[in-house]
């Protein structure tokens, strides 16, 4: 069986340390410069690469003329629902430190990263990200770009609603339109949107994210919100938005630029939990309609999964026939954030006496365990043969793809080791080998 699953990278989130050593955590990926980078693996034939989401890593939130993103905004208003009330002020200050940032990252042997461009409102911003740019490629090193990755200006939140106003489809138009005319001659790989699912559950189900709206009792809301209709609202206007910079990009910019356009999406896997019952094997299946299927099917077929439709029922919107039009098609590749996989059980009575929401309406239980017992390794957590049975399930069910693997990996747990026994990394090294394996297993 051969997949045209033609690359993967190795994303990489950069994470906290501002003493000259990039403490990374590894990932399987090839999505957004926020900084994905590539590196060779000649016998299996893909390759890998690094992601960095800016936002963690760059700090200056208020140089050269950048405005407030919506996540500043909850983490100085809010400070109780950022975990250590963090302030995104300087991470690994790698703004101002990003030449020697791209020196070490060539010293891995990358040749592709991954990044968010931030803070374009002002010449400066601009200036940085193509010195950035042309000093990767000087390193041999490709960029890549994705468009949006979580950080909504927070002035577009107090305007219309953010992702609740079909404006911002406009906005990420307007925005996408300058960074392909501004950086498409060296940038050949663009992600419109990380991770929707998230924007849309965490904005305004559970409110565990900017901007914190949702009606659940003892959730993160914090400003008022419908956890029963927003969350697809939200998911709604943010599938039109990159429907609509795909068309921007195929029929104004790919013929001369030669890029390619798609989305980055993070999914786990469902097993049944009794792998005997046709209830549990259904329960499964809906899971990854409401999951995956939310965002795929409309761009592959034009609407939303027939099983979405039948239970969510007019709390789901309604695409038009010329939307519908427009999504058909819209996308180049899928991007896919995979780190774990669930147990899948049918709840008939979820939604009894509870708001409906997301989390109740596929009628399915989602749990990490059986009798105990983690799905997957307990020793290292992850559920590799998940990633390989949901590369096989998209290559099935939506006409074979080009995946990309964004993200895949495992945080470390103990931040207080000395470097030399933290570099003796056998726990991520063993996580990440398993899924490779699995990977290759996929594309064999």
């Amino acid at each position: 069986m051969e997949f045209s699953l033609s690359t993967l990278l190795t994303s990489t989130r950069l994470l906290q340390r501002s003493i000259g050593i990039f403490f990374f955590t590894l990932i399987l990926s090839l999505c957004s410069i926020e900084s994905t980078v590539i590196v060779n693996v000649t016998t299996a034939g893909y390759k890998l690469g690094l992601e960095v989401p800016n936002a963690e890593i760059e700090g200056s939130p208020n140089k050269d003329g950048k405005g407030q993103s919506d996540w500043e905004y909850q983490a100085i208003n809010f400070p109780d629902s950022i975990a250590n009330s963090s302030k995104f002020l300087q991470g690994i200050d790698s703004y101002k430190r990003y030449k020697g940032d791209v020196k070490l990252v060539k010293k891995l042997g990358v040749d592709f990263i991954d990044y968010l461009l931030l803070g374009l409102e002002f010449f400066q911003g601009v200036d940085h990200y193509n010195k950035l740019i042309n000093k990767l490629l000087k390193k041999g090193i490709k960029p890549s770009v994705t468009i949006f990755h979580f950080d909504m200006p927070q002035s577009l939140e107090e305007k219309y609603g953010g992702y609740l106003s079909h404006s911002f489809v406009n906005d990420l138009k307007d925005y996408s339109d300058f960074c392909f005319k501004t950086f498409g001659d060296r940038i050949k790989h663009w992600v419109t949107i990380n991770e929707p699912k998230i924007l849309s559950l965490f904005g305004y189900e559970n409110g565990w994210a900017p901007p914190g709206r949702c009606s659940l009792p003892n959730m993160g809301c914090t400003r008022g919100g419908n956890s029963s209709t927003e969350p697809y609202i939200a998911a709604h206007n943010l599938i039109l938005a990159h429907a609509a910079v795909y068309k921007l990009y195929k029929e104004k910019y790919q013929e001369e630029q030669g890029g390619e356009v798609g989305i980055a999406l993070n999914i786990n896997y469902y097993e049944p939990y009794d792998s005997k019952s046709l209830e549990d094997q259904a329960a499964a299946k809906r899971l990854l309609d409401f999951h995956l299927g939310w965002f795929v099917e409309p761009i592959v077929f034009g609407d939303y999964p027939k099983s979405m439709r039948e239970l969510v029922k007019d709390r789901l919107p309604i695409f038009s026939e010329e939307q519908k039009v427009m999504l058909k098609g819209a996308y180049d590749f899928l991007g896919i954030n995979y780190y774990l996989s669930s147990y899948a059980q049918n709840s008939p009575n979820s939604r009894v006496g509870v708001i409906p929401h997301h989390a109740v309406d596929a009628l399915a239980l989602e749990l990490d365990s059986k009798i105990g017992v983690r799905l997957g390794y307990p020793e290292t957590g992850g559920y590799p043969n998940g990633l390989r049975k949901l590369l096989e399930f998209i290559k099935e069910k939506y006409q074979d793809p080009i995946i990309y693997i964004c993200e895949n990996g495992v945080k470390e747990n103990e931040n207080s080791r000395p470097r030399e026994e933290s570099l003796n990394d056998l726990y991520r090294i063993t996580f990440l080998l398993r899924h490779l394996n699995a990977v290759n297993k996929a594309i064999k």
